[in-house]
């Protein structure tokens, strides 16, 4: 004879004074969650914190705060070694490619999102698989059709090589964007009257706007922070992008600390802040383009 034994019982929330349900707070997990992200912050923050401090303290000075405050290194790297034309080359070649990577893969995305032509699975799984692609094996054929067309130690150039690697990432995120739009949208308003370009101008572009910030901030950054292609094909000084121009601080037998931690703060200004503007349309475009693909 088959015995049946007493269930389990779990406990059930307690009812308050007001007869409501009381649901118990959990503790919170010190050890399994707190101490990660404690030491995860101190290894990422603490890199910060000396670069403030070698920026803002004297030359020779041992202090472990940024005190006496001093501006004598922004002085010497802004005025003495040019970081102020480093900058606007950052600057111009960010925005361009910026501009023509959002542009392209949202044309790009567009069409596999809602077309379906035969090339379309090659061309998803072309676009995937240069994903696995280093930047340093670009280096030669790049340098070979650039000189080729006169664009070595050009900003044209430069700006061409930063939208070329980071084409297809943005492409394949814009099309996540897209696809989460229903089509029935559009053809509605064909249906009203409106091409299919001016419906993707009224109906397409205001719901995208997430989509073109997560994938312009990521074409912004990624190509202020590219250091390998401007030192690759940039020569001149007066050319020179902030993380080249950054490299040069450092000399063949001494480093000057203040100046390099200076340097370094003005080139991480405005990544800082594209990051505190757009950090939530950034994960979101991750997210997008990460599920729908």
């Amino acid at each position: 004879m088959t015995t049946i034994t007493d269930r389990p019982t779990t406990a059930l929330p307690e009812p308050d004074t007001t007869g409501k349900l009381r649901v118990r707070p959990k503790k919170p997990r010190l050890f399994s969650v707190g101490l990660p992200l404690a030491l995860y912050l101190l290894f990422t923050l603490v890199p910060f914190y000396w670069m403030i401090v070698f920026a803002f303290r004297p030359a020779g000075s041992n202090s472990m705060l940024p005190w006496p405050l001093t501006f004598e290194h922004f002085d010497t790297v802004w005025n003495t070694l040019g970081f102020s034309f480093f900058f606007k080359n950052s600057l111009i070649v960010a925005a361009l490619s910026l501009v023509l990577t959002t542009f392209v893969a949202l044309a790009t995305g567009y069409a596999l999102a809602r077309f379906k032509f035969r090339a379309k699975v090659p061309l998803v799984m072309a676009l995937l698989c240069s994903q696995f692609v280093p930047g340093a094996m670009l280096l030669i054929p790049l340098f070979q059709v650039f000189r080729e067309m006169n664009l070595v130690n050009n900003l044209t150039g430069l700006i061409v090589a930063d939208t070329v690697f980071q084409l297809p990432l943005a492409a394949m995120l814009m099309a996540g964007f897209i696809a989460q739009i229903p089509v029935e949208l559009e053809e509605a308003a064909m249906v009203d009257g409106c091409s299919r370009l001016r419906a993707f101008r009224i109906i397409m572009l205001p719901l995208l706007r997430p989509g073109l910030i997560a994938v312009g901030s990521f074409a912004f950054i990624g190509s202020w922070n590219n250091f390998l292609f401007g030192l690759m094909f940039i020569s001149s000084q007066e050319k020179f992008t902030l993380p080249v121009g950054l490299s040069y601080t450092i000399g063949s037998y001494n480093v000057d600390f203040g100046v390099l931690a200076a340097g370094g703060l003005i080139a991480a200004v405005p990544v800082v802040a594209v990051f505190a503007v757009i950090q939530k349309y950034l994960v979101q475009g991750l997210s997008a383009g990460a599920v729908k693909g």
